[in-house]
């Protein structure tokens, strides 16, 4: 591990960890009520085996999606437990839409080792991915207030989809001209794809734990803010970030062509005519000078504080108990603050 990375990780808010021990045990038992050789792909892709079954120490996600919905049962009164079937259910489903991220994208590499679908094949990811959406319905099914939980997961994945849908058509598309992706129809994917389940994690939670409807929403929303601020750090992190942090080479997000906020902003300045002819000619580095230059890494920064201040005014207005709401805070800050 490096200094960068290890130092990233020490500097994570305390509830990230408490809630990963307190989820854990719950999900294991969830994945393990699967078929074995889907279990060993679902265990392969959390990071608690190798291909093979045997027991791996490759570190797994950070558990924010779980930390928010324990974080969202204990904001609105409930003990921590409350959460859990919320925080199970969002973490399949996050799982499940890595699984399938990676093929879609063509992504060999998770977390530093090979993704599923190149440890596996192509279906049996596939596979695993299905059984680990159906896992997640399975669970908040059989949990307190199930047909609610149930709903508000149906609305975030329908969401997720959509999200997923634009960014995938997104590739398609020009980087000049009327049909050219804007900065707009950006704010709309990224909150389809990142937002609508971090929300999801927060309202569930809350949910669960019995909050009323009007809280329930309002974490809803915070959440999606949130998960748009977290992808806009994320587009500057993929030009300009460490790789030692990232895991990416610098530029990464230009060499893969992807059309980020940054890239996507910095078009609407004619100073970044040339754009398009750097990204075309694999002139990275001065790709990314001319995107900065041209505002782009300004305005994805500028909009990333936006949108936290949005989600911190709606925690703030929101009737909840006063230190788990800090721990939110906490979190949101940890999560969004890596470049702000």
């Amino acid at each position: 591990m490096t200094a960068a990375v290890s130092a990233v990780r020490e500097s994570a808010p305390p509830s990230l960890a408490r809630c990963r021990e307190l989820v854990r045990p719950r999900l294991r038992e969830a994945v393990e009520r699967l078929h074995p050789w889907v279990a060993e792909m679902a265990a392969y892709s959390f990071g608690w085996c190798e291909v093979g079954g045997a027991p791996a120490s490759a570190p797994g996600g950070k558990g924010v999606r779980q930390a928010l919905a324990v974080l969202g049962a204990e904001a609105a009164g409930a003990d921590a437990r409350a959460g859990v079937p919320a925080a199970v259910a969002v973490e399949l489903v996050h799982a499940f839409s890595l699984l399938h991220d990676d093929i879609m994208d063509g992504d060999a590499t998770r977390r530093r080792r090979p993704a599923v679908w190149q440890a596996y094949g192509t279906g049996p990811a596939v596979l695993a991915g299905d059984a680990l959406f159906a896992l997640a319905v399975e669970t908040l099914a059989a949990a307190p207030q199930g047909p609610g939980a149930l709903r508000l997961l149906s609305a975030a994945l329908a969401d997720l989809v959509r999200g997923q849908a634009d960014d995938l058509v997104f590739a398609t598309r020009p980087w000049t001209g009327p049909g050219r992706v804007t900065p707009r129809e950006y704010r709309v994917m990224a909150e389809g794809k990142t937002g609508a389940l971090l929300g999801c994690a927060l309202a569930l939670g809350a949910a669960l734990g019995g909050a009323p409807r009007d809280t329930v929403g309002a974490l809803d929303r915070a959440g999606r803010h949130l998960g748009v601020a977290f992808q806009l750090v994320d587009d500057v992190l993929g030009i300009w970030g460490d790789p030692a942090v990232t895991g990416k080479p610098v530029g990464g997000d230009l060499r893969e062509g992807k059309k980020t906020f940054p890239v996507l902003a910095a078009l609407g300045s004619p100073a970044a005519r040339r754009l398009p002819a750097l990204l075309g000619s694999r002139e990275y580095e001065r790709a990314a000078a001319l995107i900065e230059d041209a505002g782009g890494r300004a305005a994805a920064l500028a909009e990333a504080r936006s949108r936290t201040a949005a989600a911190r005014e709606l925690l703030g207005s929101a009737q909840l108990a006063a230190g788990p709401a800090g721990e939110l805070t906490r979190l949101l800050d940890h999560l969004v603050g890596r470049e702000l």
